[in-house]
């Protein structure tokens, strides 16, 4: 989202009402032109979907700080300014590449659920079919255990330079003076007013007068502003075992349900989150994703996401064609399929426990070619396309694969400081909004993540890979992507999304690499998404541009969508150079910054 706020360009952060320009960049504000969407330089560089943020991101690497502080710092303050999409109530992955030894690591931060959980937890016991989805997710059953503040905790102790407690000062400053109100943000409280307007905490946080806060308004948020800073005070045992733990757990037991809640179709269930299931919470540190493309070499995120094998299978599939020699309709046929097959392996075969085996074959040039032969130039699958059997060689199928998530609130950063150390994160509440609950007294909504679970089997005899379970993390589609180029890197990516999140990193990986596209222009690229559904899910500018040559091929398409993820990324040129580059429109554009631009 795109909120303005002043920050100074000496030592200290000053909050004032005058925009802040960071260096080769231009405010964004209502009614002015929008921050710049690619920046260009050395020194540092970071990319977010918020002005603010990235700001204060660029204030800590001009200040001494690395990747790592800055991506942490600038992350806190997505939780002020992006609250519908990311916070510490929510989860997250976290990839750094670290310069001085070349190594690429993860922080697995995804949300758990608690010990008590069962397999049926989204079965109504009344008529033992699963609940609505907006039934489970506006309650506490919904309700993961959050990781993102243990994932800060772990990565600035890893590899940062600051304490975890300065790095969230700045965010806590935001929040208490407070950021202007954009179409977009004031369009997202529309959007969940029927939820929000449930729970006291959270109408008179974001419906303030019962309605949702007018643009241009001022949206302070000082509970949070009291939070953040009595975690840098006290540290992360006061959200996991001291009293801010004990505010979530009483939230997720005993909704905060207001006596006069407007309308809603569906009673508010409580959950069965217990102190105990925070206080055991641990962030993962799982070996990535490595894939081999085009020369390069793609790390991504592994269990519990399928974003690293699924964009690894996909892109080991195309690398069957030399994409760069196809028409425009035949590179996006091939795309296309290539999604469609890596998600019917996704769906049927990953889950939290799917073993190293079964990942190390879905990204083996060996499966790849395997699933490759099933594409034919001239004619479209068709959809749903069955799994790949992993017993079989050859081109025979297994049963036919499920559904996918749709899930949409998640939200990325990109950074990397003049040492050349890179992270890559993306983090989550889950749906728009969350479960909806604001923990009270607190300022930051809990997430939904566990719905999604699958709520019920959807693989016919055969296992489903992500039911819920006792203390079990959900697969995500999170995928924050780093490509190496000899070693060094060559270009950080990432995007929210649900489930379209592995389709628009795979669409931008391609466009860049295959298509001949600058960055810029990859990123702006109209975009699809095909996951193994009947129908193509597209923006206006794709169907446009391929809908009839597509449609010729045999592909179908399902309603527009407006618009397809929200990445960051940065390249990296020669000599230290930095191409960060963000979205120009969608979700109302992001912003890239640079600590030394080249004009």
């Amino acid at each position: 989202m795109r909120f303005s706020l002043a920050l100074a360009t000496t030592a200290t952060l000053a909050l004032t009402s005058v925009p802040f320009v960071p260096a080769g960049a231009a405010a964004h504000t209502r009614g002015h032109d929008p921050a710049p969407h690619t920046a260009t330089g050395f020194g540092g560089a970071v990319s977010t979907v918020d002005p603010t943020a990235t700001a204060v991101g660029l204030n800590v690497l001009r200040r001494g700080g690395n990747a790592v502080d800055a991506a942490i710092a600038a992350a806190a303050t997505l939780g002020v300014t992006e609250p519908f999409s990311a916070g510490i109530g929510g989860g997250g992955f976290f990839v750094h590449y670290d310069a001085k030894s070349g190594k690429v690591s993860t922080i697995d931060g995804r949300e758990s659920g608690p010990a008590t959980m069962t397999e049926d937890i989204f079965i109504d016991p009344a008529d033992g079919k699963p609940y609505d989805f907006a039934e489970a997710r506006v309650s506490g059953l919904s309700v993961g255990t959050p990781g993102t503040l243990a994932t800060w905790e772990a990565a600035a102790a890893k590899w940062g330079t600051r304490s975890l407690g300065s790095l969230l000062r700045p965010a806590a400053d935001v929040a208490d003076q407070g950021f202007a109100v954009d179409p977009t943000f004031r369009q997202q409280v529309a959007d969940n007013a029927a939820a929000f307007g449930q729970f006291d905490s959270t109408r008179e946080l974001y419906l303030p007068g019962g309605a949702p806060p007018a643009v241009g308004t001022t949206l302070r948020n000082p509970d949070l502003a009291d939070t953040y800073r009595l975690i840098a005070k006290r540290g992360t045992g006061v959200f996991y075992r001291g009293p801010i733990a004990a505010d979530i757990v009483d939230t997720v037991q005993h909704p905060p349900v207001a006596d006069d809640p407007t309308g809603w179709a569906y009673p508010i269930r409580p959950g069965d989150l217990q102190l105990a299931d925070l206080a055991n919470y641990q962030v993962r540190h799982p070996a990535p994703t490595t894939s081999h493309y085009r020369g390069l070499t793609v790390h991504g995120m592994s269990l519990p996401s399928s974003g690293g094998t699924a964009v690894g299978e996909a892109l080991n599939i195309l690398e069957k064609t030399d994409l760069s020699k196809e028409t425009p309709i035949q590179a996006m046929h091939r795309y296309a399929e290539a999604s469609a097959l890596s998600f019917a392996d996704r769906n049927r075969y990953v889950g939290a426990y799917t073993s190293q085996s079964v990942l190390d074959k879905l990204i083996s040039d060996d499966w790849a070619t395997q699933r490759a032969c099933h594409i034919d130039p001239a004619k479209a699958l068709t959809k749903p396309v069955p799994p790949g059997d992993l017993t079989a060689t050859g081109c025979t199928p297994a049963k036919a694969g499920g559904p996918v998530e749709q899930g949409q609130s998640t939200t990325n950063l990109t950074v990397a400081d003049r040492w050349g150390n890179v992270v890559e994160y993306t983090l989550t509440i889950e749906q728009t909004g969350g479960n909806a609950m604001v923990v009270p007294g607190r300022g930051f909504l809990l997430n939904n993540e566990l719905t999604d679970f699958n709520f019920a089997p959807t693989q016919g005899t055969a296992p489903d890979p992500n039911l819920p379970g006792p203390n079990k993390r959900p697969r995500s589609s999170m995928s924050p992507t780093i490509v190496l180029k000899d070693g060094k890197p060559f270009l950080a990516l990432g995007t929210p999304g649900g489930a379209t999140i592995i389709t628009t990193v795979l669409q931008v990986l391609i466009n860049r690499i295959d298509l001949g596209m600058t960055l810029p222009e990859a990123m702006a690229a109209p975009r699809a998404s095909q996951r193994n559904t009947a129908g193509i899910q597209a923006e206006p500018a794709f169907r446009e541009k391929y809908g009839p040559g597509l449609t010729a091929l045999g592909h179908t398409f399902s309603a527009d969508v407006a618009e397809l993820g929200a990445a960051t990324a940065i390249e990296f040129t020669r000599h230290g150079g930095m191409i960060a580059s963000a979205e120009p429109s969608r979700r109302g554009g992001g912003a890239a910054a640079v600590v030394r631009p080249r004009y």
